[in-house]
C-alpha cells in the first residue's frame, strides 16, 4: 500500500524538523511505501529554508512552494492534486496533531471505511477557538446528515479515488467528509490526541469563523440544489409568473403608475418561462449524470 502524508505549513519553520520526524516514525511503523507533501503557503519565515534542509535527509519528502497565501484549503487540495499514494491523510503542520495517530486512522479504514476523521475529545485550545467549533459542527451534521463530532480536525485519512473527486475552495476543506458522503463514500470517527501549541503563533482567527459560516450556506444550497433544481427554479418561475399577474390586474383595473404595464407582465412571464425551461433541463442533467455514474 501507498500513502501519502499532506502538510500544509505557513509560519511554522521551528516545528517542521520535529514534525517530519515524528511522520517518518509513525511511517515506518506502517510499512509500506510513504511520500510526504509539504506545502510551503507562502510563509514570510524560513519555512521554505527550513523544509529543503529536511529534504536533504528525508528522502520521502516533497515540497510545494506558494508565491503567497492562498489559505489552508488550497494548500490541501494542491497536496491532494500531487499525492500518488492509495490513501491520503492530511494533518496540520503545528505538532498539535499527532502522527503517531496515524497508524489508527488506517486501522480503522481497513474496517471498510473510505474516510475516518480524527476527533479531537479532548481539545488543547482556548475556549474562544472551541466554542464556535461546536456550533460549526452541530449546523454541518445537521445539515449534511454526516455524524462527526469534529469538522475542523485535519487528521483524515482518505480513500484516493474518492478524495480526488472532491474539489475545494474557500475553507471548504473542513467539509471533505460531507462531500465524500454525496459521494456514496462511509465515513468514520475515531478519537485523536490534540497536544497545545508550543512552538510558534496560532493562525486562527476570527475572520474564519465568518467564512465557514458563509461556506455552510453554500454547501446546504449545493445540496438542494443538486436533490432538487426544478423546485428552485419553478419556485422562481412561480414567482416571476405570479408578479407577471398582478401587473395584468393593475392594467385592468386601470390602475397609473410610471411604468409601461403591458411590456413590465410579458418580461416578467418571459423570464418565468425561462426559469422553469432551466429548472426542466438541470433536472434531466441531474437525473442523466446519476445513470452515467
Amino acid at each position: 500500500m501507498n500513502y501519502s502524508i499532506v502538510i500544509p505549513f505557513y509560519n511554522e519553520e521551528e516545528n517542521i524538523p520535529l514534525m517530519i520526524e515524528k511522520v517518518v516514525d509513525a511511517m515506518s511503523k506502517v510499512g509500506g511505501s510513504f511520500e510526504i507533501i509539504a506545502i510551503d503557503d507562502g510563509s514570510t519565515d524560513r519555512t521554505f529554508e527550513a523544509l529543503k534542509l529536511q529534504k536533504l535527509h528525508t528522502e520521502s519528502l516533497r515540497i510545494i512552494k506558494f508565491r503567497r497565501n492562498f489559505g489552508q484549503t488550497q494548500a490541501m487540495q494542491a497536496g491532494i492534486d500531487h499525492a500518488r499514494g492509495d490513501i491520503i491523510i492530511t494533518m496540520d503542520g503545528d505538532l498539535q496533531n499527532d502522527p503517531a495517530d496515524i497508524q489508527r486512522l488506517l486501522e480503522k479504514m481497513r474496517e471498510g471505511y473510505d474516510v475516518v476523521s480524527g476527533w479531537r475529545k479532548n481539545r488543547k485550545d482556548s475556549i474562544l477557538r472551541c466554542i464556535p467549533s461546536i456550533v460549526a459542527n452541530f449546523l454541518l451534521s445537521y445539515v449534511t446528515g454526516v455524524k462527526i463530532h469534529d469538522n475542523g480536525c485535519s487528521l483524515k485519512a482518505y480513500n484516493t479515488a474518492i478524495l480526488k473527486k472532491v474539489h475545494l475552495y474557500s475553507e471548504m476543506h473542513r467539509f471533505i467528509p460531507a462531500f465524500a458522503f454525496l459521494q456514496g463514500a462511509r465515513v468514520g470517527e475515531i478519537v485523536v490526541q490534540h497536544h497545545p501549541r508550543t512552538l510558534g503563533e496560532s493562525k486562527y482567527g476570527f475572520s474564519r469563523i465568518w467564512k465557514v459560516f458563509f461556506d455552510l450556506f453554500t454547501l446546504r444550497l449545493i445540496l438542494n440544489f443538486t436533490d432538487r433544481p426544478m423546485a428552485w427554479f419553478g419556485m422562481l418561475g412561480f414567482f416571476s409568473i405570479f408578479i407577471a399577474l398582478i401587473f395584468v390586474l393593475l392594467q385592468a383595473a386601470n390602475v397609473q403608475l410610471n411604468i409601461v404595464l403591458p411590456g413590465v407582465s410579458i418580461l416578467f412571464a418571459i423570464n418565468g418561462l425561462i426559469l422553469f425551461g432551466y429548472g426542466f433541463i438541470c433536472e434531466l442533467a441531474v437525473k442523466y449524470g446519476k445513470h452515467q455514474t
